[in-house]
């Protein structure tokens, strides 16, 4: 069974591994819709009790999948949070960060969703805004509607843990309730765990996400679109082939090790295929195989923590 734990002081205690709606936009790879809805169903029914979607991906899309899905699925059975910020529409990426907007998308959001609230509301990565009218107009808009009660909680999601930290430390104390960082908790950069004392001493509760590092960490390969320069490719690359010559796959070694750190309430991974969700959810419930994990950080070496710029 998948362990919950807190997250931060919002109340939520959520599964430490969670389901990212991303691949329901067909962001990474071509969706079969019906595949997704019950790709969204299989995770509820495993235990994952917490949804993350944004209006960004698949420009729209993803959301307008998963509220299929949110419709045959108790209120009670999950968490859901999504983003305001980042848009889209055909195929041209826009952001839009004004308190205007924001406000705007959270009620565009809920009608695409089914519901009529949101748990947690997050401003989008956020390295694409203005910090300061994140601190000055986007997050007092989600504030205003968490005194309403059309989002329970607020938080904030970026590549680049420092903006994350400026970003708290720049407004006032209960503004930012949860931090969603990625690819900085995985096997080739672990950068996360440097900065969770000083979310934990403000009481903001921590979601990792991409623990395959954007398919750094896979059998599949690395797309051909990721950021990542090539002699951290070349590394993990080197990592994979070590961990599938001793009949482990690195998926399996990257969640485990992903998950392991009770400090960081949840994991988020997406797939649109059931039988991943299944896979995934076996492999965060084993303990991490610590000789392995060892030789694939020697592998990868001075390739560690090395990340790039979002795009």
């Amino acid at each position: 069974m998948l362990s919950y734990r807190e997250l931060g002081k919002t109340g939520m205690k959520i599964s430490a591994l969670s389901f990212g709606a991303s691949s329901l936009g067909g962001v990474f790879h071509r969706l079969k819709e019906e595949d997704g809805i019950e790709a969204v169903f299989t995770a509820v029914e495993a235990g994952m009790n917490f949804i993350d979607v944004s209006p960004y991906y698949g420009h729209y899309k993803a959301e307008t999948v998963l509220g299929k899905a949110l419709k045959d699925i108790p209120r009670n059975c999950y968490y859901l949070s999504t983003k305001v910020g980042r848009y889209g529409k055909d195929g041209v990426n826009t952001w839009d960060y004004s308190g205007r907007r924001a406000t705007e998308s959270v009620y565009e959001s809920m009608e695409r969703l089914h519901v009529d609230y949101i748990d947690l509301i997050n401003v989008h990565d956020i390295e694409f805004a203005d910090l300061h009218q994140v601190v000055n107009e986007t997050l007092p808009a989600l504030v205003e509607l968490r005194e309403k009660g059309v989002v329970k909680h607020v938080g904030i999601t970026d590549l680049q843990l420092e903006n994350l930290q400026w970003v708290v430390e720049h407004c006032p104390e209960g503004t930012v309730e949860t931090v969603l960082n990625f690819c900085h908790h995985c096997l080739c950069d672990d950068k996360l765990v440097d900065y969770l004392d000083f979310f934990e001493s403000r009481g903001i509760g921590v979601i990792n996400a991409s623990p395959l590092s954007m398919g750094l960490l896979s059998e599949r390969g690395v797309p051909k679109w990721h950021p990542a320069p090539q002699p951290l490719v070349e590394a993990c690359r080197r990592a994979m082939e070590h961990c599938k010559q001793k009949g482990y796959p690195i998926e399996r070694l990257a969640m485990q090790y992903a998950v392991s750190n009770p400090r960081i309430a949840s994991t988020l991974f997406s797939t649109t295929n059931p039988q991943n969700v299944l896979k995934n959810v076996a492999y965060a419930q084993e303990p991490v195989d610590e000789e392995l994990l060892g030789e694939v950080r020697q592998i990868i070496g001075d390739q560690m923590r090395v990340s790039w710029k979002n795009s």
